[in-house]
């Protein structure tokens, strides 16, 4: 896993920049196709590389005891992930192996899991337990009626899916600790957008929009393209600091911390990102629907302790809204327009700069996975 920024040679760097007027810049420009935010021969191959790759699915937070379960469709697929007697988080395919019926919905505690269609009863480990008048089934084997299962893995505080036969790793391997155990779960909202899953996510990768899209909301306590930004594997970390930041030019450099001073954006490949704000962290994952339609997945956490302090989760939850109703309100207007505009004609492709490292990073890297394929060139 590559070695990121710490906490001081962060802070350096975002001083550096402060007096030099400056920004961490790269060094190639990125064309994007424009078809590849509406095409659906496109928007296929994406699923596909989707289901072919680790994806986040959750938070580990939110699967804090054995029984604990999430069913919900993602990428077209409905998944049951459960966490076992074992401590082990397992997932399959969400449907009864007698006559597919969906096993659960939604999330919850359970010590099994019963078809509301015929009872046919499955472990947590996704054996078949039990089957009604089970006579009227003969020569039926349990061992080969099991729940089908995908491929989980847990690293960073994060559970991830894999459904189909793996391209690559995918984020996984450089993925940070970014989540601690003592980071609790204290609301999930889902909601939908008319724009491409890209697009969306595109807002979080640079600061170059901040002054003039949230002059009111976020930039009166920011910068205007101003950040740190590493490209690590497939993934990359945007840092935006906050004005506030300066204040630590009063503060013994060992008692330096980026906490409250920054929002951290960790963006995983291929479509999630855990962005760490003052009083609260998100895990977003962005569900394409189609081409032109997503749907959001948005866990909202915080530490148990706080600068030495319980959590508050009322100053959590102030944190977590002002995100919501301002910043985020604004970009995902601005994703909307953006796709309501290709209507227009007016671009082939579009072009990210040297401010946009990220964003022509994680176009990269999806493309090299699509040409796996074979399904474009």
């Amino acid at each position: 896993m590559s070695r990121l920024l710490n906490d001081v040679d962060l802070i350096d760097r975002i001083l550096a920049h402060v007096d030099g007027q400056s920004t961490d810049k790269g060094t190639a420009v990125w064309r994007e196709p424009v078809a590849n935010y509406t095409s659906p021969e496109r928007f296929a191959a994406e699923l596909e590389v989707m289901r072919r790759v680790p994806m986040a699915f959750c938070p580990s937070a939110a699967l804090p005891e054995a029984g604990s379960y999430i069913a919900r469709t993602t990428v077209g697929t409905p998944l049951l992930v459960v966490r076992g007697t074992d401590g082990i988080v397992r997932g399959f395919r969400n449907a009864c192996r007698h006559r597919g019926m969906k096993l659960a919905d939604g999330e919850g505690c359970t010590r099994a899991f019963a078809c509301p269609y015929h009872a046919w009863t499955y472990g947590l480990d996704g054996t078949l337990r039990h089957i009604p008048g089970e006579e009227g089934f003969p020569g039926l084997s349990k061992d080969e009626h099991g729940l089908v299962p995908v491929t989980v893995q847990e690293k960073g505080g994060l559970v991830f899916v894999t459904q189909d036969a793996p391209l690559s790793d995918g984020a996984l391997s450089d993925v940070p600790d970014l989540l601690p155990a003592d980071y609790v779960l204290f609301n999930r909202i889902e909601f939908d957008d008319q724009a491409n899953w890209k697009l969306i996510g595109e807002t979080s990768m640079e600061g170059y929009h901040i002054k003039p899209l949230h002059n009111r909301s976020f930039y009166p306590y920011g910068y205007d393209n101003l950040n740190v930004v590493e490209l690590h594997g497939h993934n990359s970390r945007i840092v935006f600091p906050f004005r506030r930041i300066e204040k630590l030019r009063q503060v013994p450099r060992a008692e330096w911390r980026l906490q409250g001073r920054v929002t951290d954006v960790h963006q995983l490949f291929p479509n999630s990102h855990v962005s760490f704000l003052s009083s609260h962290a998100m895990l977003i994952i962005l569900e394409p629907v189609t081409p032109t339609q997503t749907h959001w997945v948005v866990y909202q956490l915080a530490p148990r302790i706080k600068n030495g302090q319980p959590l508050d989760i009322e100053d959590a939850r102030r944190d977590a809204n002002f995100v919501q109703d301002a910043g985020l309100t604004e970009d995902r207007q601005a994703a909307c327009a953006i796709q309501a505009g290709l209507a227009a004609g007016a671009n082939s492709h579009f072009t990210f700069g040297h401010y946009e490292q990220a964003i022509g990073h994680f176009h990269r890297h999806l493309t090299e996975h699509v040409q796996m394929l074979g399904a474009l060139p």
